[in-house]
């Protein structure tokens, strides 16, 4: 009369064996000869592509006279180097795609290397205003519904802006805050290393047109005054 198996170790044995089989069998990992290959993810891609992707983003800034303005800024992956876009109190969808044409004359032939520009889904960003880039050979890509992250540069570059400029100054309005941010452009271009390109700075040849931090006197004073103690 012999002995019946144990159950629960005949089941452990054949879990077991499913497990050994789903690690080591290509067929079961994936890995069969003809499958299409796995796609790269968010990351990786950002990683391989950064030289040719450029990245786009709205912020608001509120003036001392509780007016909401709305700053537009591109930023190139691989060089960390800024563009401002523009300053408005009316984001409409003709006024951004003006902002696209005016970046399209600045870059001059550097925006054909584009490849892929990264922007969120707001109505801002209309179809004339991909059609700019469209027209260089340039790949729109939307991120997800609530997925800030997918543009995480651009985004970090808004909190930067936050925290070392925005946050100290007190902004008057429209012109006031375009100057502002023009000459904070220059130096975070020429002047601020950027720790995702090796501590370098986004232009090394520093050819930027625009004036110094703080750009006159009257902004000189302003941002004084109301400087984060």
């Amino acid at each position: 009369m012999g002995i019946s198996p144990d159950p629960r170790r005949h089941n452990q044995t054949r879990r077991d064996g499913r497990a050994v089989r789903s690690l080591g069998d290509p067929a079961q990992c994936g890995h069969r000869s003809g499958s299409p290959p796995r796609r790269p993810a968010w990351r990786q891609f950002l990683r391989a592509q950064a030289s040719g992707i450029l990245a786009a983003g709205f912020f608001h800034v509120d003036t001392v006279l509780l007016k909401r303005l709305y700053v537009l800024v591109f930023i190139e992956h691989g060089t960390r180097r800024m563009h401002l876009g523009g300053v408005t109190a009316n984001p409409a969808g003709q006024r951004t795609t003006q902002r696209a044409r005016n970046l399209s004359l600045t870059l001059g032939e550097r925006f054909e290397d584009v490849k892929f520009l990264i922007r969120d889904r707001g109505s801002n960003f209309t179809a004339s205003f991909d059609a700019v880039f469209q027209a260089a050979g340039t790949r729109i890509l939307r991120t997800a519904v609530q997925a800030p992250r997918m543009n995480a540069i651009c985004e970090r570059l808004a909190g930067t802006l936050r925290r070392e400029l925005l946050d100290r100054v007190l902004i008057i309005g429209e012109r006031h805050l375009h100057a502002v941010l023009t000459g904070y452009q220059a130096h975070y271009n020429t002047a601020r290393p950027r720790q995702g390109i090796a501590q370098h700075v986004p232009d090394d040849e520093r050819e930027v047109s625009a004036e110094p931090w703080p750009t006159s006197t009257r902004n000189r004073s302003v941002e004084n005054g109301s400087s984060a103690a």
